[in-house]
């Protein structure tokens, strides 16, 4: 009863019952603590946690992933390393959960220390999934040789693998390489998804690789048939924008079959800042306003900023 209503997000009724258990085991206080992680509330989770009696592996890891998943990297390996002080065996989920929220710290002294401990653990490499978290966890934090040796070592390339070595090519400033590497998984007879386009849109965009982003968008939509997200739509208007084609990432805006989301609009008013594109600045500010009123006074101070790019530009042009 308490693992149903926990699954569907009712966690009044799933901690009332819970609270009902007269002799409660392991289980029901994994379950409701699961519940409270992947709902996000982690200060119920992290309370009930401390005042459970015993603590197995999967309660262990339920508590490091919710914090992993909800953003707190660091809170999530604090609590990996309280339950290392106190001799408890990771498993394969605990060490993904770990590698992720190294991935979001960035750190890249974490990452080898995390590195070598997964590494010591050799059972754990054969798993496909614990293999592309390294490759990811390496990729992201800089250590790129590491990551390639990994992704190399791999005997059957998949999407994720691929996808997150990408990533981390992008991240720093490895376009170029990116772009080969999305070339060889087509090679290798592997189908994109809606996740490894934006992968590749993202990397041609932060390298101003505008003929190559078009071509793989075009291709996602004509060749493999993939309806374009908002978030693909969001990608496209940055790659413009960034290149200073404010008229076009407008347009394509404009033209988009479905609602743009505050990404699209939020890249094209980047662009505008960072181009001096005042008048279409306060067009798409308007635009903006509307998806998220709650963040009015960061839209005016990007006005505030604009106006003041403008201000600037005009002096020089008198002078």
């Amino acid at each position: 009863m308490v693992s149903g209503y926990a699954r569907f997000g009712d966690l009044v009724s799933a901690r009332s019952i819970f609270e009902a258990i007269p002799e409660k085991n392991v289980v029901s206080w994994t379950t409701i603590i699961d519940g409270y992680a992947k709902a996000g509330d982690l200060a119920s989770a992290r309370f009930l946690f401390e005042q459970s009696p015993g603590k197995d592996v999967v309660m262990w890891s339920a508590l490091i992933s919710g914090y992993a998943q909800n953003g707190q990297p660091h809170e999530a390996v604090n609590v990996f390393l309280e339950m290392r002080e106190r001799n408890i065996r990771s498993d394969e989920f605990i060490l993904v959960s770990l590698m992720s929220a190294c991935s979001q710290i960035g750190s890249l002294e974490l990452a080898k220390w995390v590195d070598e401990y997964v590494s010591q653990m050799s059972t754990d490499l054969r798993q496909a999934h614990v293999v592309a978290a390294l490759i990811d966890m390496n990729a992201k934090c800089g250590n790129m040789d590491r990551a390639m040796s990994l992704f190399d070592d791999l005997p059957n390339h998949d999407l994720i693998s691929y996808c997150s070595l990408i990533q981390g090519l992008s991240i720093h400033g490895l376009g170029a390489q990116a772009v080969c590497l999305f070339e060889r998984m087509l090679g290798e007879g592997l189908t994109p998804d809606n996740v490894a386009f934006s992968v590749i849109l993202i990397a041609c965009s932060r390298a101003g690789l505008i003929d190559e982003g078009c071509h793989y968008f075009d291709s996602m939509i004509n060749k493999y048939s993939i309806v374009p997200s908002p978030d693909h739509y969001a990608c496209m208007v940055d790659l413009l924008g960034r290149a200073g084609r404010l008229d076009t990432a407008y347009q394509l805006i404009r033209l988009m079959p479905i609602e743009p989301n505050i990404g699209a609009w939020g890249a094209l008013l980047g662009a505008c800042r960072l181009h001096g594109n005042i008048e279409l600045g306060e067009e798409v500010s308007k635009c903006l306003y509307e998806l998220e009123p709650l963040n009015a006074d960061k839209l005016r101070h990007m006005e505030e900023t604009l106006a003041k790019q403008g201000a600037t530009i005009q002096r020089r042009r008198i002078q």
